[in-house]
């Protein structure tokens, strides 16, 4: 008699393991087969902006592959601070699995993401953070390894005494705090003949007008570095309508139809290119993994490369710089 009951309450504890196991097992496998819900808020969505066109473009196709539905909600300019935190506070009412987010602000963000998390949101930062740690994961360039590359390469370019100036897109955002830090660290002993660093707000025409003050401002002037898309090819346009492309070399950050064309033209003499587009891609691949209880990446490098006349034609470069030619044939 013992032994019949020894072995049914060893049936039992069977059971109810199996059943428990059963139990997590159908909650995991209806976890992976549920659609999850994204928001993805950038700086800016711009027609005219490369980086963003791919990076956005990036999120979409992750977002298809790995059985999730994604809105952007984006403001219309990059230094419109007020008008993302408005999206992310309604991005926040609609109660998605996931937040991504590329602020604009160091610091503007940071009670709003706090309220996101306390209801339960996941976080993802792409591109660039905040002062709190408040995300789940990131994926972004390594900005002080992307400047401090700028700053080795210009280098190369310059005299013991020339004169150089910097034209960066939004103050305080930490994509420009952290690029110009490696951009100097790059320069080394240059770097103390950086005569003025101005802010465009990421507005080509802002950059355009503030690189011929620099011109006139500083008539030995040999260099003018851009930050991002908008303050590189403004500062290019610049010089190229002055005809002093010979006299001021042009390095920048990002690329785009435009710049190819002012490299070619001998305009830009250096670019260090974003991976726009696997960035957006890893961005909500991670984040999919995370909300679906698998092993995920919490701090990815997206990697960047600097692209020069000498090397824009390797076909590794190619497939950066035109990136929507590259998807078209795949």
């Amino acid at each position: 008699m013992k032994i019949k009951k020894k072995w049914l309450s060893i049936c039992l504890v069977i059971c109810l393991i199996g059943g428990i196991g059963g139990a997590a097992w159908y909650r995991q496998k209806k976890l992976e087969e549920r659609r999850m819900s994204l928001v993805y808020i950038p700086k800016v969505e711009d027609s005219t902006n490369d980086f963003w066109k791919a990076l956005i473009l990036g999120t979409k196709m992750a977002s298809k592959e790995y059985n999730a539905d994604i809105e952007i909600k984006a403001p219309a300019e990059e230094n419109d601070i007020e008008r993302q935190n408005e999206l992310l506070k309604e991005a926040i009412s609609e109660e998605p699995d996931a937040i991504l987010f590329s602020p604009s602000s160091f610091t503007e963000s940071n009670d709003l993401l706090k309220e996101a998390k306390e209801k339960g949101i996941r976080i993802s930062f792409i591109d660039s953070y905040t002062e709190e740690k408040v995300q789940d994961l990131t994926v972004a360039t390594d900005n002080l390894e992307a400047g401090e590359q700028l700053g080795k390469f210009a280098a190369t370019l310059l005299g013991p005494d020339d004169q150089i100036a910097i034209v960066a897109h939004v103050k305080g955002v930490s994509t420009a705090v952290e690029r110009e830090e490696g951009f100097r660290k790059g320069l080394g002993d240059l770097a103390q003949n950086i005569v003025e660093v101005v802010y465009c707000d990421s507005q080509y025409e802002k950059s355009r007008k503030l690189t011929q003050e620099l011109m006139e401002k500083y008539p030995n002037l040999k260099m003018i570095a851009g930050m991002n898309e908008y303050s590189s090819v403004g500062a290019a346009r610049a010089v190229k309508a002055a005809g002093a492309k010979d006299r001021i070399q042009v390095v920048g950050v990002d690329s785009s139809q435009e710049a190819v064309q002012l490299m070619e033209n001998g305009v830009f003499k250096g670019l260090v290119v974003q991976k726009a587009f696997k960035m957006g891609y890893i961005g909500v691949k991670e984040t999919i993994l995370m909300l679906r209880g698998k092993s995920y990446e919490k701090d990815v490098n997206s990697g960047c490369e600097l692209v020069t006349p000498d090397n824009m034609y390797d076909s590794e470069i190619e497939k950066l710089l035109f990136p929507f030619n590259t998807l078209k044939l795949s």
